[in-house]
């Protein structure tokens, strides 16, 4: 393969179908919120609708944050490979600060707004969000409501200081995904190696520093919806969510482009390593969820193993061994071979089960902490399916249209183009 066979000045176009359907999907959203909060007289759906909001802003978000992370282990490992597709990451690094204004939105509704339930036959005014710790008097001494647990909490689960770190979080990554974006820009500009030392020092700082805060952001926007509970391996469980939703989106993406006419260059062994690393993380994801919940399991201390035992009732317990059928077992026995990660097919089907599977397995980390126990086998519910249709939409028209936006799809003066164009395996 030659450089001068392909077009570095090609522009991917966003319009036709996908731009059509996108906003169909953002719409096919908005009037499930809008039936969640305005039209759905069910007991708790105010409640649903919120936490629905929740789960999608969160995912939303670790997709986008999975961009920056993409970029960022790709250049402090001064990989080759992924140049040809870096183009696709770099635009979801760019939706991070959108993303996260949505969910800090959704986060401060949630905390502000104020409904009645039935606890222990009084009623109690809680947020709809967080109320395990953030309603009233749970961390007064004296207080009807007092909680010993949250009172030894309240230092760290306060509304304040909750708010300013989620906003830090988010301004952080925002900022990180930004910097590879405008160095990889100048760099095609300029050329040299100087804006490409600038994406790799960037890269160490942002891998440390991704490592250390996003467990902590998932301690808060996730685990403290059942501040009771704590899992020491919750943070990197997520981290591993978080990393292969994102490496699903990126491979679904490239697919795309490459079925439209776009992206030339990118060969089967591209895709064959997209599926590697897409297979891989789902192991360690599996690895992960595993030690969680067997240890806490074999232990069987109350305080812990209360988590599961919520997630074991009849609502949720076929959905909970679902998640690993989703997420563990279908990239084992699709991606496992060497030509099955190099087919196309193949490929889309375990990305879009991934993204199915992980948006199963933060549904299972926050509805049964937020919605009164149900008698069904089957949970979900209008606004579940109408928000993540509208939030998927939301993400591929942010992204596509910032991908629209760059000036080549490819890197086209980065270091290592060259072997990325020539990349056999």
């Amino acid at each position: 393969m030659s450089t001068h066979h392909h077009n570095f000045d090609e522009r991917f176009e966003f319009s036709g179908s996908a731009k059509t359907w996108s906003l169909i999907a953002i719409l096919v959203g908005i009037v499930g919120i809008l039936f969640g909060f305005l039209i759905d007289k069910g007991e708790s759906a105010a409640q649903r609708t919120f936490s629905d909001l929740l789960l999608m802003g969160y995912f939303f978000t670790t997709v986008c944050v999975g961009g920056v992370f993409f970029c960022a282990y790709q250049y402090a490992s001064q990989s080759g490979w992924s140049v040809a597709i870096l183009r696709v990451p770099q635009a979801f690094a760019r939706v991070v600060p959108i993303a996260g204004i949505i969910l800090l939105a959704i986060i401060g509704l949630g905390l502000v707004t104020q409904h009645t339930i039935i606890e222990n036959g009084k009623s109690i005014s809680v947020p709809y969000l967080y109320a395990h710790w953030a309603t009233h008097g749970l961390a007064t001494p004296g207080s009807e409501n007092f909680d010993k647990v949250i009172y030894g909490k309240s230092g760290y689960l306060n509304v304040p200081f909750f708010l300013i770190r989620i906003a830090f979080y988010i301004t952080a990554y925002s900022v990180v995904g930004w910097l590879l974006a405008k160095y990889s820009a100048a760099e095609d500009q300029l050329g040299g190696m100087l804006n490409y030392k600038k994406s790799f020092n960037a890269s160490i700082v942002a891998l440390v520093f991704i490592h250390f805060t996003f467990p902590m952001f998932a301690y808060d926007a996730v685990m403290s919806l059942e501040a009771h509970w704590f899992s020491t391996m919750f943070g990197w469980y997520n981290v591993a969510g978080m990393h292969v939703s994102g490496l699903a989106a990126i491979t679904l993406i490239v697919v795309y482009l490459k079925e439209k006419g776009y992206m030339s260059w990118v060969n089967e062994n591209h895709l064959q390593d997209l599926g590697k690393v897409m297979f891989g993380f789902s192991i360690f994801w599996t690895y992960v969820w595993f030690g969680q919940f067997f240890l806490q399991w074999y232990a069987n201390m109350p305080e812990e193993s209360v988590y599961f035992f919520k997630r074991w009732e009849p609502e949720y317990k076929w959905w909970f061994w679902l998640n690993v059928v989703l997420n563990f077992c279908a990239p084992v026995l699709m991606l496992m071979s060497r030509d099955a990660k190099r087919l196309t097919g193949r490929l889309k089907l375990t990305a879009g089960l991934l993204i199915i599977g992980h948006w199963l397995d933060w549904y299972l980390q926050i509805m049964p902490g937020t919605m009164p126990p149900r008698d069904s086998w089957f949970p979900f519910g209008l606004t579940d399916v109408l928000i993540f249709i509208g939030f998927g939409g939301l993400f591929v028209f942010l992204s596509l249209t910032v991908l629209s936006k760059s000036k080549s799809l490819i890197p086209s003066k980065h270091p290592f183009v060259e072997e990325s164009l020539h990349h056999h395996q």
